[in-house]
């Protein structure tokens, strides 16, 4: 979500329709028989959604007041500097929640990566290397193993501890191919181990993964992985 999220007064007029019962809003446009009826409630969701995404609080008499008045091109309650602050305000608002769900989810996935690799350790085959990367043999290869300078060609299908996959290059039909040393560094220590040919199953700490940044939409902070790759070659 972008840090800055109230660029109008226009949106924070929007505000107003969180508060309005769908049935009222049908009722008033005419149970959306015109198009321009149906224009306007399609806004009016949109820019509901953008409120529900801020999960700001927020007066109801306020929002219509600032709603009525901005459409009918009335003088506005509070000055452009006024409404400046309360926008930097609620920014920061949101800022605070964004970094205390951050820090809570950081906190949970680690303790649930510690447990989790702790339990898999024991498991059947599962060897952990002096970093604390873990790995299984799924297929042993009789190729050669690159190095870290090696440009290498992967099959791979990635999942978090809960099973849920993030990214899978056999779903999308086709290897992939990059420097052994541009990845995570779980990555680049484990593909090493690997013979051509090989298949193994990784579970990589969230420390030689992406730590507390994370990636993406699915990958948290502190989220530990699980990836299973296949080393299809060694581009020279």
């Amino acid at each position: 979500m972008p840090r800055t999220f109230l660029p109008s007064l226009k949106w924070f007029c929007a505000a107003t329709l969180m508060a309005t019962p769908c049935a009222a809003l049908a009722a008033s446009s005419g149970d959306l028989a015109s198009p321009e009826a149906k224009t306007g409630y399609v806004l009016g969701v949109e820019a509901a959604n953008s409120v529900a995404r801020l999960q700001a609080s927020y007066s109801r008499e306020g929002a219509l007041q600032g709603f009525k008045d901005r459409l009918d091109g009335k003088p506005l309650l509070m000055t452009e500097a006024e409404m400046t602050t309360v926008k930097q305000q609620i920014n920061q608002t949101v800022q605070k929640k964004q970094q205390e769900t951050q820090m809570k989810s950081a906190q949970d996935n680690k303790a649930a990566g510690e447990a989790f690799l702790a339990a898999n350790k024991g498991k059947p085959g599962v060897t952990t290397t002096a970093s604390g990367l873990q790995y299984k043999v799924i297929k042993k290869g009789d190729g050669p193993k690159p190095k870290a300078t090696d440009t290498v060609e992967v099959h791979y299908r990635g999942t978090l501890i809960n099973g849920q996959e993030f990214d899978s290059s056999y779903k999308r039909g086709q290897t992939i191919s990059f420097p052994l040393n541009g990845v995570i560094p779980g990555w680049t220590e484990g593909v090493q181990l690997m013979p051509t040919g090989s298949k193994y199953e990784f579970v990589i700490p969230s420390a030689l993964a992406y730590g507390e940044r994370g990636a993406g939409r699915d990958i948290g902070p502190n989220s530990t992985l699980i990836f299973e790759v296949e080393l299809v070659g060694i581009k020279k």
